[in-house]
């Protein structure tokens, strides 16, 4: 019983897996659908459709979805999403953004509203913790793209403004105007990224325990969970010791 129990285990998590592989997917077309109706269906001419298109393949994204997400965009058929910001405080008074596309913004809102109240946060007013965050631009690369030398003088000839290496990959910042002809220059100096995309970075961290540590990233989990959600940042900050208990669970 023991190996099958086992096996069904695996079957649970490889089907897991797949779930969340189809909802990222899901996502990175409705990227993908809007930018192209939003600017020129032309990658060339369009920096936002080209990273949309460019975070789809380092995710693995089939060529035929990509595809399929441009036609769908051209055929004027589509869905309009309106793209959507939402902010709010998680347990500890961490402060939370949450970036939603969206064609029915009731109903995003009343799903972003229950997450926060069902884990001990509260949604509020826009712009009440925008301010402690600055839109910069993210470009990450794996470890095999060169050492902490190599990358960093390739950032600083792309005219990025920070570089952060360890063993698990260099992740590069620019600012958030700058970021497709960064990420254009940095590939032609390091390949593709596996990354590219417009992130909101904390000014300061509000660290947190364990307890509340968990709570939100429950919270946080349930949000990216959405199918309207595209991206959720915080600035919340735990111990090394946590974040290994964390890990562990």
């Amino acid at each position: 019983m023991a190996g099958h129990s086992q096996f069904k285990n695996i079957m649970y998590r490889k089907g897991a897996q797949d779930a969340k592989r189809s909802k990222v997917f899901s996502k990175l077309a409705r990227e993908i659908t809007v930018a192209a109706k939003t600017g020129a269906p032309d990658p060339g001419m369009n920096p936002r459709l080209r990273l949309a298109i460019q975070n789809a393949r380092a995710e693995n994204m089939p060529k035929d979805n990509i595809e399929r997400a441009l036609k769908k965009a051209a055929g004027g058929d589509s869905e309009n999403y309106d793209e959507v910001r939402y902010e709010g405080y998680g347990p500890g008074g961490v402060a939370i953004l949450v970036e939603a596309l969206t064609d029915n913004r009731n109903r995003t809102a009343s799903n972003v509203r229950a997450a926060f109240s069902k884990h001990g946060g509260a949604l509020g007013e826009t712009g009440s913790v925008a301010f402690m965050f600055d839109r910069v631009g993210e470009i990450a690369y794996p470890a095999e793209a060169g050492d902490a030398d190599t990358v960093m003088e390739a950032a600083i000839e792309a005219g990025a403004e920070d570089v952060q290496s360890d063993g698990g990959g260099h992740v590069i910042t620019c600012a958030f105007e700058d970021l497709g002809d960064v990420s254009t220059a940095l590939q032609d100096a390091l390949g593709e990224a596996t990354s590219v995309k417009a992130v909101w970075r904390p000014q300061t961290n509000s660290p947190v325990d364990e307890e509340k540590a968990q709570t939100l990233m429950k919270l946080i989990a349930v949000l990216e969970d959405d199918d309207d959600v595209q991206a959720v940042f915080s600035n919340f900050e735990v111990s090394d010791e946590v974040l290994q208990k964390l890990t562990a669970a």
